[in-house]
């Protein structure tokens, strides 16, 4: 990454819709956007945003809103559930991710946004051959939207969650190429300990969430259909869960970022149905950041594609052309700690009954696992109580005093 990239002073108002607890937003404000307009129904999430977002409009339901007003950038992290492997795979058009056409229609009756940003699963580039991107490009192109998409993996920030997303932007009146695709240091491997492995212990008959002194995605549900944390492997120690505080950091958050959500139904699991939805904070806040930065994009090395059956990690177009680019999901590289160092908070050791499930699920599967793990996860249920003597005890990894810095929001008077 350059550090002689010129910047402008402008700064932005954003509304966010799909809001969810605010990680584009938060990423945005940091940035130096300001928010005047949130709008989120899941009643969970309505408690974290008016806590954190006091003085910003917050609207319920996006069927209900008939303009955004005149915002710099619209910001919609639209749901996932009809586009993601871990959901019922409906597509564009399902009940849930289907909401995006409700973003089209205020775009019609709200004066243009200097951008628009979209988030998503990158399953969004291949389920259907790609109806859904290819759908939401067709209604931008609609509306002479021009428009950049990449993947982005949040471990080039610095956080060990191995997390892949893509962030689509738009602009009518400038050139999105620039802000989403300039900057680029290629496909990373961090630098690992190879003492703890991430993985979802929901899982283990036809996948796992693999991932290397790192935690798989923090997701909002499972495939047992219940918000859930993914477990570690700690070798020589055993299976272990992390703290939603540490899940919250994971995803660039404040400690307790979600505790107003702790008085909605399900406690903590409503709090990691959140944190699972998110976006993580650094993504957002290098984005806001590029938004203002005064760089020119080198297409040289694009490549014109028509029809495309499977669609690229990062692309661009207009006026009905498509060019696929080369850049990697990393466009910057901060150093990742170790999982270990990171996760301040005592972690819960996985149950008998989910390691035994696991483990059942596992030895019936043909998924390859690692040297050593099936007798480290066997190992770790003969040392479990079962039955009226199961009582979890707290595992201290390392100590770390926890002082938060706090994430101030401003918005518009």
């Amino acid at each position: 990454m350059s550090d002689n990239t010129a910047k402008s002073n402008k700064h932005y108002a954003t509304v966010g819709v799909f809001a969810g607890i605010g990680g584009i937003e938060v990423g945005m404000a940091q940035a130096g956007h300001h928010p005047t307009l949130l709008c989120e129904r899941d009643p969970a999430a309505q408690l974290v945003l008016a806590k954190h977002f006091p003085n910003v409009p917050l609207v319920g339901n996006i069927r209900q809103l008939r303009t955004l007003g005149a915002p710099g950038i619209v910001c919609a992290g639209f749901p996932c559930q009809d586009l993601s492997q871990a959901g019922k795979t409906a597509g564009i058009r399902g009940a849930k991710s289907g909401l995006i056409n409700e973003v089209f229609r205020l775009l019609d009756s709200s004066s243009s946004p200097d951008w628009l940003l979209l988030e998503n699963v990158p399953f969004m580039l291949h389920l259907k051959s790609g109806a859904a991107i290819a759908h939401i490009v067709s209604e931008l192109e609609k509306r002479a939207f021009r428009w950049a998409y990449r993947v982005i993996d949040t471990r080039a920030f610095g956080l060990p969650q191995r997390r892949r997303r893509v962030l689509l932007l738009a602009s009518k009146t400038l050139d999105p190429r620039p802000a989403l695709l300039h900057e680029d240091v290629g496909e990373q491997e961090p630098r690992v300990n190879g003492k703890a492995h991430g993985f979802y212990w929901t899982e283990g008959n036809t996948g796992l969430g693999w991932a290397h002194d790192a935690v798989p995605t923090l997701k909002g549900g499972s495939s047992l259909g219940i918000p859930s944390p993914p477990a570690v492997w700690i070798k020589g120690k055993g299976l272990f869960l992390p703290d939603i505080r540490d899940a919250e950091r994971l995803q660039g958050f404040d400690v307790d970022w979600t505790l107003p959500a702790s008085t909605a139904e399900g406690r903590t699991g409503a709090r990691w149905k959140l944190v699972g939805n998110a976006v993580s904070v650094p993504v957002a806040s290098w984005l806001g950041k590029r938004l203002t930065a005064l760089d020119t994009y080198d297409a040289r090395k694009d490549t014109r594609i028509t029809h495309p059956m499977r669609w690229p990690n990062a692309a661009w177009g207009e006026r009905g052309q498509l060019f696929a680019s080369p850049r990697s999901s990393w466009p910057v590289k901060i150093d990742q700690p170790s999982l270990l160092s990171f996760l301040r908070y005592p972690l819960k050791p996985l149950s008998s009954t989910a390691t035994r499930g696991f483990l059942s699920r596992a030895r019936a599967s043909h998924l390859r696992f690692e040297e050593g793990f099936l007798e480290g996860v066997a190992r770790h249920l003969q040392t479990q109580p079962t039955g009226r003597k199961r009582k979890h005890r707290m595992v201290e990894i390392r100590h770390v005093e926890a002082r938060p810095t706090k994430t101030v929001v401003r918005s518009s008077k």
